[in-house]
């Protein structure tokens, strides 16, 4: 019952053309970018943490190919149901860089105005669902989706992101287990980084491999090399083309690493080697890609410089055009709860509006 794990690219990045997905080349050369900023908007956002710029990050360095290749075999109309650590699959639907980096400070241009802890982004008008923390939650309400989906017989599609460590929840047994049974349209994946936090993957279970785990409800696994873009573009294709044709779920597990500490409050030191963070950045994706696309003569040095520069140009921009907003308004502390505000309520919005008249705050909001 062994799964054998799919790769498209070699660690050099050659590839056997039978094996090659058919990608245009303004979509190869948009994922590279993708990939690219993700992996600058990380390395920025941390520096910002560690400045106290903004209070909590979540890097995914290492595990672009996996979130970035898996949005692009989607369509526009299909849902994302995100983990933490997928930015490069909204940056890829055209999620703005700078409602991003505003809802990382919680200011008055983030949508969800402060409400959610960072890193905990939403986007209704690419079907990029909030951020949720508690672990596997996502995934019973992406199964659900879809299967709200099947009932109303609307042809899309819904892709959950998950870490291994939430394989251990009973949401994922919950969610799997039912999506198996009405072969809803869903697709769970898992990217196996390695570690839940501190806690390797051969402590959270004894099978073999995560994507094997679907055998016992019902439709295929899939194992991916996760910094293969090529292989996760491939898998996540097949598994959409089931979807659509209503042979129901798929889950793949992309094999990946996670580079970075678990998030901003960790320090990975405390139970993995450098050698072993080492080894594996020898595997990094991003590089993978490049030199693919230099064999297919798509790419160049002084591409990479240029893009590399004007990235970074970007983000410091978008950074400091964040930085000029204030805190969001008082009033909203009251609105998208109630269409019409109940009585409660406004005799409560009055009260502190007629409070912070006789006392204003300072510019620092104190």
């Amino acid at each position: 019952m062994a799964l054998d794990l799919l790769q498209v690219m070699t660690d050099q990045g050659t590839v056997d053309q039978k094996t090659e997905p058919s990608i245009p080349k303004e979509d190869l050369l948009k994922l590279y970018r993708v990939m690219v900023l993700n992996r600058q908007v990380d390395e920025r956002m941390l520096t910002l943490q560690r400045q106290g710029r903004i209070g909590f990050y979540l890097q995914s360095i290492g595990e672009e190919a996996a979130t970035v290749g898996s949005a692009y075999a989607l369509r526009p109309e299909d849902w994302i149901f995100p983990c933490y650590r997928e930015p490069g699959a909204a940056f890829y639907r055209g999620f703005p860089l700078l409602k991003f980096v505003c809802q990382l400070m919680g200011n008055a241009g983030d949508p969800v105005k402060g409400r959610q802890m960072p890193n905990h982004y939403v986007a209704r008008d690419i079907n990029y669902t909030s951020v949720s923390s508690p672990v596997g939650t996502q995934i019973p309400q992406a199964v659900g989706a879809a299967w709200a989906a099947k009932i109303k017989k609307d042809p899309i599609v819904v892709l959950v992101y998950f870490g291994e460590g939430a394989t251990s929840e009973g949401d994922f047994h919950v969610g799997a287990n039912f999506a198996g049974v009405f072969k809803t349209p869903a697709i769970l994946f898992c990217r196996n980084n390695g570690y839940a936090i501190s806690v390797p993957v051969t402590r959270q279970t004894a099978s073999e491999s995560v994507a094997i785990k679907a055998k016992a409800y019902g439709f295929p696994g899939v194992r991916v090399d996760g910094n293969d873009i090529l292989a996760v573009i491939k898998a996540t294709q097949q598994a959409v083309a089931r979807a659509r044709n209503g042979e129901g779920p798929t889950l793949i597990e992309a094999v990946t690493y996670r580079r970075g500490p678990h998030s901003s409050s960790d320090d990975p030191r405390m139970y993995r080697s450098e050698e072993e963070v080492e080894r594996f950045a020898r595997l990094d994706p991003i590089n993978r890609f490049r030199r693919y696309l230099e064999e297919r003569k798509l790419w160049d040095a002084s591409q990479e410089q240029t893009l590399q520069e004007q990235t970074k140009e970007e983000i410091l921009r978008t950074i400091q055009q964040a930085e000029t907003f204030g805190q969001p308004p008082i009033d909203t502390l009251f609105e998208d709860v109630f269409m019409k505000l109940p009585a409660h309520l406004q005799e409560q919005k009055s009260y502190l509006q007629d409070y912070l008249s006789r006392h204003p705050r300072t510019p620092e909001g104190k």
